[in-house]
């Protein structure tokens, strides 16, 4: 699993990125003479993502995925904790640092209706990274940009029309062509199929898989859909309020889940029943709390009807339990249930 591979065997490929206890708090102002409250974003999350493998994140709105793709992306630098992208910490590289590895991560946005500059053809849109990072003449930066069609699918008279000439499907492969161009090692994708149509997210998920074998891409998948998680990712993170509440390869987390949020999300996707969880389903009630007013104990405690005075004052750490990360004082019980019913 993500979490635990780094310090597991010698054969394996060392990780595009390690994060250790990342976390991103941010000052919130509320007047002029008042002091800020601070938010915190995310709260010490740690993994490690290998070439060739799809690191998924998932959970709710506002459990702080899209906080960790920007940390990730270096579009934001995390307030805490360690981030190491070929070698490099992130978090105290100086700017010149930082900008020479933006080549080696990129990221797919969510919208491919927004993302892509409806003024510029798709030739240009492709070309930008090259123009802007290398130093590649006009005629191999549109080489590239021809033959990066072709491996997302598209014909090579695609390369002088617009974004508008395209349905939301092409408009993705153009963004994914758009963030391999630099040939980064890792691709942050956030929610990159949830705008699009059901008939076509497989396609474009296929389109990521085949990428990733062909090009040993490292994925960091960010999504709130468990059945798109299904079908791209190796390895899972799970995320409530800015933590990581459970935390292994998808296999084990989809048949066996450990943590009451894990199996609320579980359980309320069409299709996906773990062992273990057909007679003991945990359903979601109430709101997410606020993350400028967290739980004091264990950051579910509000909303798991598990919950005893022990959640609600001692933070639960991440353990090792049956083949996962998983933090949850009540968890050992679940293991115990899916042990009985394999």
């Amino acid at each position: 699993m993500s979490a635990m591979s780094a310090s597991s065997g010698t054969s394996s490929p060392a990780p595009v990125v390690i994060a250790k206890d990342l976390r991103q708090v941010y000052a919130i102002r509320r007047g002029i003479m008042r002091e800020p409250d601070h938010l915190q974003a995310v709260g010490g999350v740690s993994f490690s993502v290998f070439p060739g493998k799809t690191l998924a994140v998932v959970g709710e709105s506002g459990c702080g995925k899209s906080t960790l793709a920007r940390m990730i992306s270096l579009i934001e630098k995390p307030t805490g904790g360690e981030l190491d992208l070929a070698g490099v910490n992130v978090v105290t590289a100086n700017d010149d640092a930082r900008h020479a590895l933006r080549q080696s991560v990129q990221l797919v946005f969510q919208n491919p209706y927004g993302s892509l500059n409806p003024r510029k053809k798709i030739g240009a849109i492709l070309e930008a990274p090259l123009e802007i990072n290398t130093t590649l003449p006009a005629a191999e930066r549109a080489e590239k940009a021809r033959s990066m069609l072709s491996l997302v699918g598209l014909r090579p008279e695609h390369y002088d029309r617009y974004p508008h000439m395209f349905s939301g499907g092409q408009r993705q492969r153009i963004a994914i062509a758009r963030a391999l161009m630099l040939q980064p090692k890792l691709v942050v994708a956030d929610e990159p199929v949830s705008a699009l149509d059901v008939s076509i997210q497989a396609q474009v998920l296929n389109l990521l898989a085949d990428l990733q074998e062909e090009l040993g891409l490292a994925y960091l998948f960010i999504s709130h859909d468990l059945g798109v998680v299904r079908h791209i990712a190796h390895d899972v993170l799970v995320m409530y309020l800015g933590h990581a509440v459970e935390q292994g390869d998808k296999k084990t987390l989809f048949s066996r889940p450990l943590h009451p949020y894990t199996r609320a999300l579980l359980a309320s996707t069409p299709g996906i029943v773990g062992s273990g969880m057909a007679s003991s389903r945990t359903v979601l009630t109430g709101e997410l709390p606020s993350p400028l007013n967290p739980p004091s104990g264990c950051v579910f405690s509000t909303r798991c009807p598990l919950a005893t005075s022990k959640c609600r004052s001692e933070r639960p750490v991440l353990r090792e339990l049956a083949g996962r990360l998983v933090a949850c004082h009540e968890a050992d019980q679940f293991t115990q249930t899916a042990a009985v019913q394999h």
